[in-house]
């Protein structure tokens, strides 16, 4: 099924295997010649926002409420063993909204977490507020009258989520859809290569970073005896510390170059080579 628009004046709640159907369109993918424009157009939004400087999630952010036609953003991450952990907010509404989210425990960005894409074109709607009885109204004070979020994930790990409102009611539109997903995405391709040495480079989707980012993960979940989130913490903390990009360091676990040893807690306690 194509869906030339993203809600219809409604709680709308969508799957992660049910994007493509719902957008028309494969979001990522080194052979889909639309979505490589569409990435370059966008990471272009973003570097001009950056103003010649490197590109954070923040531009990143920027650039979603410029192509969706939203008034605010937030990033939050999520980890197993970590509270949700706001590390950007556009605005104080956007903050808000993600302070009712950790607080009550319920919302849009709660359940995107948990499941799957969420776009709530009106909060005010009896719908929106039989679902989330306290945040509904409390985020319609705070001033967000519609919230889309869009969950940050590599494999079956979630990273966080990002949250985008609207000061009015609307839906989001098949482009600013598609526009959407994309910065997200990208958004999570930064967070997952925070250690790389250059950041003005385009960011690789963080669906080809999978391969050897989870496989690796995987292998530090073993050796460390941890969840996948929080091993992942650490391929990431290693990463930035040796200022190596994520993907290289991955690549050093999955061949074994590299082994993140259980008897050091510190970050020294790492061994390279056999």
């Amino acid at each position: 099924m194509r869906c030339t628009s993203v809600a219809a004046a409604r709680t709308f709640e969508v799957s992660e295997a049910a994007h493509d159907h719902i957008f028309g369109v494969q979001i990522s993918g080194s052979g889909n010649v639309v979505s490589a424009d569409r990435r370059l157009r966008l990471w272009g939004l973003a570097t001009a926002y950056a103003d010649s400087g490197p590109v954070t999630v923040g531009h990143v952010c920027a650039a979603a409420n410029s192509a969706t036609v939203t008034d605010g953003a937030a990033i939050a991450v999520a980890l197993t063993a970590t509270p949700r952990e706001t590390i950007y907010s556009s605005d104080r509404t956007a903050s808000e909204i993600e302070e009712l989210s950790l607080t009550l425990g319920e919302g849009p960005c709660v359940d995107a977490l948990a499941g799957g894409l969420v776009l709530v074109p009106d909060l005010g709607t009896a719908q929106s507020s039989a679902r989330w009885p306290a945040f509904a109204p409390a985020a319609v004070a705070a001033g967000a009258q519609a919230i889309f979020a869009l969950p940050l994930q590599v494999g079956a790990i979630r990273l966080g989520v990002l949250d985008l409102y609207r000061t009015g009611p609307g839906e989001l539109d098949h482009e600013q859809g598609l526009d959407a997903l994309m910065l997200a995405d990208t958004a999570c391709a930064l967070l997952l290569d925070a250690g790389s040495p250059s950041s003005a480079r385009i960011p690789e989707p963080a669906s080809l970073q999978h391969p050897e980012v989870h496989q690796a993960t995987g292998m530090i979940s073993v050796q460390l005896g941890l969840s996948a989130a929080l091993a992942l913490v650490r391929l990431r903390a290693y990463a930035y510390v040796h200022n190596r990009r994520l993907r290289d360091v991955s690549r050093d676990v999955v061949t074994r170059r590299l082994r993140f040893n259980p008897e050091s807690s510190s970050s020294n306690g790492q061994s390279e080579g056999d």
